[in-house]
């Protein structure tokens, strides 16, 4: 079984805050398996359980909040049995631009609290984690990660959103080096401008990069795996 654990906090006033985009991401995951609200609490998580392409996935949210994540982790890692090379964390960094994503099979918590409670408890750095880049603060770094995203940000997040979900999935199927050859590159272009497209340049045909979905809900990102947009159909399956 691959446990794919997205860092967060639990409450209304925490979500959609850049802290918690490893929450946003397995929701994007839940959604593209139709398992959207379909999550149960355990093991101081709340889980989701999917079989895609003939894998079992757990994907968890830990409830601890952000500086007690490893507690969460460890429980589910005991329950399922789950081999560290099988867990993959996703968690937010302002160490990196926003929309950047960074793959690394180990090292170390680089100053997050989530990831720092997981080396704690579990005694190792040597656990895959996805790191998304949230923009460095312009403020405190509290402040900062505890803030909602810019509204440029927003128009730009389904999109990382996306890519996000296909990074986890490429982890699943090909494991961490090969999904982070292809997804450490990966260049967050704005809605409707692909390649450097600019203000007053035709958008791209739908269903093409950096264009709108085709009739069918469907759009294609820089990635270039074909995505199913929420509501469509699919084959499977703190620094504080």
């Amino acid at each position: 079984m691959k446990l794919v654990v997205g860092l967060g906090n639990p409450g209304a006033q925490y979500a959609e805050t850049r802290h918690n985009i490893g929450w946003m991401v397995l929701d994007r995951l839940a959604d593209r398996a139709g398992k959207s609200g379909r999550g149960r609490q355990r093991d101081s998580a709340e889980t989701v359980e999917l079989r895609w392409k003939g894998m079992e996935i757990t994907l968890a949210k830990p409830l601890t909040y952000m500086n007690d994540s490893g507690v969460a982790v460890q429980k589910l890692m005991m329950r399922g049995h789950v081999p560290l090379t099988d867990v993959l964390v996703i968690a937010d960094d302002f160490a990196l631009p926003f929309g950047k994503l960074r793959f690394r099979e180990s090292g170390s918590h680089g100053g997050h609290n989530g990831l720092r409670s997981i080396i704690d408890v579990l005694g190792t750095e040597k656990y895959a984690r996805l790191r998304v880049g949230i923009g460095q603060p312009g403020r405190g770094a509290i402040d900062h990660v505890l803030s909602r995203f810019a509204a440029d940000e927003r128009t730009r997040l389904p999109i990382l959103l996306d890519a996000c979900a296909d990074a986890a999935e490429a982890w699943v199927r090909e494991g961490t080096s090969k999904a982070s050859n292809r997804f450490n590159s990966f260049e967050l272009q704005a809605p409707g401008a692909a390649d450097g497209a600019t203000v007053g340049v035709p958008q791209p045909a739908p269903g093409e990069v950096g264009g709108p979905a085709d009739g069918a809900g469907i759009r294609r990102t820089k990635t270039g795996w074909r995505k199913l947009l929420p509501g469509g159909d699919n084959d499977g399956g703190g620094r504080q």
